[in-house]
């Protein structure tokens, strides 16, 4: 009898060490080749009867098996992330298999301090997202105070590529997004020029955090105020902003992904008129650079000298790092279904700031024509930006917008 026992657990142990996997995806995807990307699945029903978090995911290449980090985001449906690569453009297939060994370690996480919400790779922060009100510096007016920005971006190297509260500028703030020329009825509103005290744009609350071994991020509320009615504020914009960061297999590149989700309360909602700045995504960088040692080359080829006003997939702002070995930057994408794709550009020139040459992009939806925002109706404008260090050739940013802009063709099948 005890033979018989030991030939079971024998043949139960050699059964489950050698389980075929019962979840497999497969991805096709021939507008990324040689470039990573996150995706993610969604399981219905029938297909969550075979799977768990605890199992390892493992991509079938020719060289045999890999496994691939994955991430469960029950805040997005139970969307499931990873990783997808293929040099070749064919169809990959990723299984989902029992978890032999270690567990997946957390990479991207998380810390608040002192009112900002700092983003991190391992020890290294990333991007810091201020929710708490910042002060403008002593003698400065207080409408210049504000919440709801990022800032710092910090390259993969070290440097500090944004810039707040500049004296020029004392509404820039880093990474932002408030409209500029909108009307509400018949009053004009603007809550890009803080001085004016017409507008404001403020962090509410946040929806979550995200950490894990794929991405980290956040999903918060910001609040759109228009401040031109006597004594009462009145709500013009709610605004959900979802910022993902995640790396590709480059140590010297990390990857933002900015996306506004917004309504606006208003009974008869409200007009985004056109105009050179406002909304879309704006990005003052750093103080040092300047018209000697920034350059700009944009999806139709433009340079500094000729891009503002012009309209692009992509561009790449780059300039000198602060140690003075190389360079660093970012690479802004818009996607597709963006208003106005390819979408305008409000890039500083040469002689901006007295001949200084100062550093500030924006993508900017109503540069050429405006927007009427419906009442209650939802919209969203989509962007990556790829931080880099060194440098990023016309050719690679076209192969990363192409990554960002279509959708693999993505099965999961239950075997």
């Amino acid at each position: 009898m005890k033979i018989i026992q030991f030939l079971c657990l024998l043949l139960w142990g050699f059964v489950q060490g050698n389980k075929q996997p019962c979840l497999c995806i497969s991805v096709e995807d021939n507008k990324a080749i040689g470039v990573e990307k996150p995706i993610y699945v969604v399981l219905d029903e029938e297909k969550k009867d075979c799977w768990n978090q605890d199992m390892v995911l493992v991509k079938k290449t020719g060289a045999g098996m890999e496994a691939i980090p994955f991430q469960v985001d029950e805040n997005e449906g139970n969307k499931i992330w990873f990783k997808h690569s293929s040099d070749s453009g064919i169809k990959t297939t990723y299984c989902f298999e029992p978890k032999k060994e270690q567990t997946q370690r957390i990479q991207f996480g998380y810390q608040k301090e002192n009112g900002d919400l700092k983003l991190k790779f391992e020890d290294q922060s990333l991007i810091h997202y201020r929710y708490k009100i910042k002060s403008p510096p002593e003698g400065i007016d207080k409408l210049y105070q504000k919440s709801g920005y990022i800032h710092p971006v910090i390259s993969p190297k070290g440097d500090t590529l944004t810039r707040i509260q500049p004296p020029d500028h004392y509404h820039h703030y880093g990474v932002w997004g408030p409209w500029t020329r909108t009307r509400i009825d018949d009053v004009g509103v603007d809550f890009w020029n803080l001085k004016d005290g017409q507008g404001t744009v403020l962090f509410k609350s946040f929806n979550n955090i995200n950490s894990g071994n794929v991405y980290g991020g956040f999903s918060l509320h910001q609040e759109h105020i228009n401040l031109t009615p006597k004594n009462k504020p009145q709500l013009a914009i709610n605004e959900n902003l979802r910022v993902k960061v995640w790396k590709n297999n480059n140590p010297d590149q990390y990857f933002i992904d900015y996306t506004s989700n917004f309504s606006s309360p208003l009974e008869n909602g409200i007009l985004f008129e056109a105009y050179r700045y406002g909304g879309g995504l704006g990005f003052r960088f750093k103080e040092q650079w300047n018209k000697d040692n920034c350059e700009v080359i944009t999806s139709s080829g433009k340079s500094r000298a000729a891009a503002d006003g012009t309209s692009a997939r992509w561009c790449i702002v780059y300039g000198d790092s602060s140690d003075g070995d190389g360079s660093s930057g970012v690479l802004f994408m818009s996607h597709p279904q963006n208003q106005s794709h390819p979408e305008p550009m409000r890039i500083w020139p040469l002689d901006a700031n007295k001949g200084r040459g100062d550093m500030f992009f924006e993508f900017c939806p109503i540069r050429h024509k405006e927007w009427k925002i419906k009442p209650h109706q939802f919209y969203e404008l989509n962007y990556r930006m790829l931080v880099f260090d060194g440098k990023i050739t016309p050719e690679e940013a076209e192969k990363h917008w192409k990554a960002f802009a279509f959708k693999p063709l993505i099965k999961v099948v239950k075997k």
